[in-house]
């Protein structure tokens, strides 16, 4: 049967509790516990405690040793570690990656936003260079002036017309 739109979604009961958990929080936590095991602490801890562990385990009376060899339990235990760390890595190469889109996005539309803004600006700059090419600047006048004098000091001299 197919699902209809202009009902209500069936609530399925089921008889396991509902665990509710905010994803962000959890995903702010497998961040933090990957940053921690992507780090030279982390190796030296990890380092450090499998030496103490297979030296106890080795020279320690027989009576006291916890996990002889071939370290069967010890295994288990970085088999265990190994299974949390690698989802909680990629969770926090996910949230990283989402972060990453969402910064290339950002970026992307403030570089639109600069590429439109200098082009309008280069507009407006040309429309200003044609706009001063059609006004008299000072140079201009003081030129067009100079030539009028000497026209007119041309007129005056042809005709005698000096002031005395």
């Amino acid at each position: 049967m197919k699902a209809r739109l202009d009902q209500p979604i069936e609530v399925r009961r089921t008889m396991l509790p509902q665990a509710h958990y905010d994803p962000e929080s959890f995903g702010r936590l497998s961040e933090r516990i990957a940053r921690f095991l992507g780090t030279a602490r982390f190796l030296v801890y990890m380092t450090g405690f499998v030496i103490v562990w297979m030296g106890w385990n080795s020279l320690a009376p027989a009576d006291l040793r916890f996990d002889p060899f071939p370290f069967i339990f010890l295994t288990l235990a970085l088999s265990l570690q190994a299974s949390y760390a690698a989802p909680l890595i990629l969770l926090a190469q996910n949230r990283q990656g989402d972060r990453d889109r969402v910064q290339y996005e950002q970026d992307r539309a403030q570089n639109e936003r600069s590429v439109a803004d200098t082009e309008y600006l280069a507009r407006e700059i040309a429309g200003l260079r044609m706009a001063l090419n059609e006004v008299a600047t000072r140079d201009f006048l003081r030129s067009e002036l100079q030539q009028f004098r000497r026209e007119l000091d041309g007129d005056r001299a042809a005709t005698g017309a000096y002031p005395t």
